[in-house]
């Protein structure tokens, strides 16, 4: 037994992490059970005040109760991914900002997507995906043969185990066949030479595979809707990377479960960088319902932040 004196802004659970008790009710008891009846602790711990804390043979056996409330089932699930016959839409929403001279510039634009599971083959999961509905706050040229280059290779096919994570991104093959003549259409529509250059740069990222995938795993959608979220949780947590704006980010991950209890829900963030991210899942598929992730970083002296979010449309 330790004697130890509360100071200002203990509580039983930074105590409990101090002393790798793993549930801080205990600390409660030991206390209650050794001190005089003067010093009980009813409810919140008191400043000043002495706290008899158990030593390591008393803490290992209370550990062995393994009734810590981060080992409850609910804080470490199980989440499926069962994807069959899966047709779905979401709304992407996204809003960019950078801030600099205390100025701050912000741009917003918005897309649908659908999601198709096409088969399993290989204990593998193959789905296509289009983008489409485009909105964007300040519409340029450039946007709109962007926008128009991607959803000429629409749909794409992607590839993923059985968690959901990405093995593979393609073209499919008819659109590869009929690429000369999406070329022309492009174009057509675009005719001045720098547009040609755009389009031909295109042409290349696109029929060259490796940089194809290099280039659709570096797009938000596809790198938060496939991210390792599933993994594995033990005592309260699972941890799972993501690369944004070319940094790898360590992401810890706990789980709850929804009120009405047919849903999951993951917050996430990162001890060293600016993230914070909520998941909703379905609890029988373990499918993405709704998805919020907000990301700031700093470089060259100007703050940028992006907030991303993807919501399924009934």
């Amino acid at each position: 037994m330790t004697l130890h004196f509360i100071r200002q802004g203990d509580t039983l659970q930074s105590i409990a992490e101090q002393i790798n008790l793993e549930n801080p009710i205990y600390i409660k008891e030991f206390h209650n059970q050794h001190c005089a009846r003067e010093d009980y602790i009813v409810e919140n711990l008191v400043a000043g005040r002495k706290l008899f804390l158990p030593d390591y043979l008393a803490i290992q056996k209370y550990n062995s109760r393994n009734d810590a409330p981060f080992k409850s089932p609910e804080r470490n699930p199980k989440i499926n991914f069962y994807p069959e016959n899966l047709s779905i839409q979401y709304k992407v929403s996204i809003t960019e900002s950078s801030f600099v001279d205390h100025k701050k510039t912000e741009n917003s634009f918005s897309y649908q997507f659908s999601l198709e599971w096409i088969k399993n083959e290989l204990n593998q999961h193959i789905f296509h995906l289009s983008k489409n509905n485009f909105s964007i706050q300040n519409q340029t040229k450039i946007g709109d043969m962007a926008i128009a280059c991607f959803q000429s290779i629409d749909p794409i096919e992607i590839q993923t185990n059985q968690k959901c994570e990405i093995v593979s991104i393609n073209l499919l093959k008819k659109t590869i066949e009929k690429f000369p003549e999406i070329k022309a259409n492009l174009l057509d529509r675009f005719p001045d030479q720098y547009a040609k250059i755009y389009i031909e740069e295109f042409e290349y990222a696109v029929l060259n595979q490796e940089l194809f995938q290099k280039k659709m795993k570096e797009d938000w959608l596809i790198k938060t809707y496939f991210a390792q979220i599933r993994n594995d949780f033990k005592n309260g947590k699972s941890h799972f990377q993501i690369i944004l704006e070319d940094e790898l980010l360590n992401i810890d991950q706990t789980a709850e479960i929804s009120e009405n209890k047919d849903e999951w829900i993951l917050n996430q963030n990162s001890a060293k960088a600016d993230f914070n991210g909520r998941y909703i899942l379905s609890k029988d598929k373990g499918l993405v319902k709704f998805l919020e992730i907000n990301h700031s970083y700093i470089d060259f002296g100007v703050l940028y932040s992006t907030d991303f979010k993807i919501d399924e449309l009934c």
